[in-house]
């Protein structure tokens, strides 16, 4: 599928001038973006970057013309391609979205209708524009599926979102932004739950596209070695005002901002690792399997010591989330056994006592849709403690308070909502709701993913500092190769549903490695420009 010629490569395609939003909350409305200029050329890519609540994502909707509920542009002159988008017409500027303007959102799993195959999904916006006919589209699609390293590009289409993983269901969502060969893609974390293998191939293939159809992107990340990849240039945003705008080589080598050098110097955490062999989690010899397909898990064999953290590491698809399934009774195994204090637990979590489940908690990746947002947050901590333990009333108000001052935040959060908090705090509620239950084991599925990198830190802070305290045990799943250098005593990396290397983190993270080993450590970006490219080269795929 070819685009029209809209303009020379370098052209200003962008041009935003002194945009102010206002968010309202805490029943008023007050300034999040305060007069912020940003301006974009044809195939260019510009890196938006900065903690959360910096007002990045507000920004990179703004550029569509388009303010969140909540939100409201309240000044400021938005230029895309010669039209002002605050003045025109909002049936005019949808007619933009989706065809000129593409937006790949960080949940890929919020943006695709559950009840429609991802085929279908893809072409819609290159069907609706009447640009090709619909067998054409299709095979389109199944090109840009081959581009973003699908598996099986001709018949993945064809399945339902609930059918992928959600690696593949991200790249997906960027061949679906890619379709109508836009001028203007807003990348908004767009590999933040991808691991470290696909995101390699994920970024190669966004970068091409980029510049084979000069494509102009504006790209969110609070992961600063990815957008030294994919950026031209990077601006830094916090609390809503412009720090510092710099060419991305100049901008690494010597920010000149005193916030921007604070954000090159985060991840100081370096757990020294620990052992014993008093395990109070076993996984003995699991084999699973969804329903009647065919084994995701074989032989799958862990232990987790008492008040100690166990990584688990792997690319999508590899089975750390079907392993905390199994552990958790949400998937019965077709063979083995999960063991706690040495005794068998129920297969299935309906089978389970009361105290059993209160043992094991889990805390998600995406505290948005893990927590009910008409709740407030002292009912939604609250609920656990008078499930597992009776609390009510004032008793269960004074515990609640108890816990959120263990999480860092105090009583003025009893009566706010989810979406009056910020993703950090968000992440720290779930996390003292799950201490609610007064957990032994406490799993964690890539907990922090969805984090800049100064929220993460916190988060790891608190997550070693609880342990501490209360010698909680984690399972922690991730992807992210300096998570789990911060925070585990071992690891156990898998690949395809097996246990291919496990053992204490000193022992794993030093070479010799392993092939697969060495390819997931490979694979962690580097703050350097031509990382990327390099590798490509190094593996001969550039």
């Amino acid at each position: 599928m070819s685009t029209k010629d809209r303009g020379t490569k370098g052209d200003i395609l962008l041009d935003m001038k002194d945009i102010v939003i206002d968010g309202f909350s805490d029943e008023r409305w007050h300034e999040i973006i305060k007069g912020v200029d940003l301006t974009l050329k044809r195939g260019e890519v510009l890196g938006l970057i900065g903690e959360s609540g910096a007002g990045k994502s507000t920004l990179g909707l703004a550029a569509m013309g388009f303010a969140r509920p909540g939100c409201r542009l309240t000044s400021g002159e938005i230029v895309f391609d010669g039209m002002e988008l605050r003045a025109m017409p909002e049936k005019q500027k949808q007619k933009l979205w989706g065809t000129r303007i593409a937006y790949v959102a960080q949940s890929a799993a919020a943006a695709f209708n559950p009840a429609h195959k991802l085929i279908d999904q893809t072409i819609e916006s290159s069907i609706r524009n009447g640009a090709v006919s619909e067998k054409e589209a299709q095979a389109d699609a199944i090109e840009l599926y081959r581009a973003m390293q699908l598996p099986d590009p001709e018949n993945i289409g064809f399945r339902f979102p609930h059918q992928v993983s959600g690696g593949q269901l991200q790249r997906a969502m960027t061949a679906m932004a890619m379709a109508s060969r836009p001028d203007l893609i807003i990348f908004d974390e767009p590999t933040t739950a991808l691991d470290v293998t696909t995101q390699v191939n994920v970024l190669a293939a966004m970068r091409d596209a980029v510049e084979r159809f000069n494509t102009a992107a504006i790209y969110i990340t609070h992961d600063l070695a990815v957008v030294a990849q994919m950026a031209d240039r990077i601006k830094v945003l916090r609390y809503g005002v412009e720090m510092e705008e710099a060419e991305t080589r100049k901008m690494l080598k010597t920010p000149e901002n005193a916030y921007t050098k604070s954000l090159w110097s985060v991840r100081s955490i370096h757990k020294k690792p620990e052992t014993s062999d008093d395990n109070i989690l076993q996984i003995q010899g699991v084999d699973a399997a969804y329903g009647k397909g065919e084994n995701v898990l074989h032989d799958v064999n862990i232990s987790v010591p008492r008040g100690k953290t166990v990584a688990i590491v792997g690319e999508s698809g590899s089975g750390k989330s079907t392993t905390a399934r199994v552990v958790t009774g949400l998937l019965p195994p077709n063979k083995g056994k999960v063991l706690f204090n040495g005794e068998v637990l129920p297969a299935q979590l309906k089978d389970r006592s009361k105290d059993q489940l209160r043992r094991i908690q889990m805390i998600y990746q995406m505290a948005d849709t893990a927590m009910n947002p008409r709740q407030t947050i002292g009912e939604i901590i609250g609920r656990p403690l008078e499930f597992y333990t009776g609390l009510k009333g004032r008793a269960q108000e004074a515990k609640v308070i108890e816990l959120l001052q263990m999480i860092e935040l105090d009583d003025s959060f009893l009566d706010r909502l989810p979406n009056e908090l910020s993703g950090g705090q968000k992440q720290r509620v779930c996390i003292a709701r799950a201490l609610a239950a007064n957990p032994e084991v406490i799993i964690c599925d890539e907990v922090t993913s969805a984090l800049d990198q100064i929220v993460q830190e916190g988060i790891l802070q608190l997550l070693l500092k609880l342990q501490k305290d209360l010698d909680v045990s984690y399972i922690f799943i991730t992807h992210d190769i300096a998570t789990v250098q911060a925070i585990s005593d071992e690891i156990v990396v898998m690949l395809e549903g097996e246990v291919v290397e496990q053992g204490l983190k000193t022992q794993i993270m030093e070479p010799p490695y392993p092939d697969y080993t060495k390819l997931l450590l490979s694979s962690v970006p580097e703050m350097d420009p031509d990382w990327l490219t390099n590798l490509l080269k190094e593996r001969g795929e550039a």
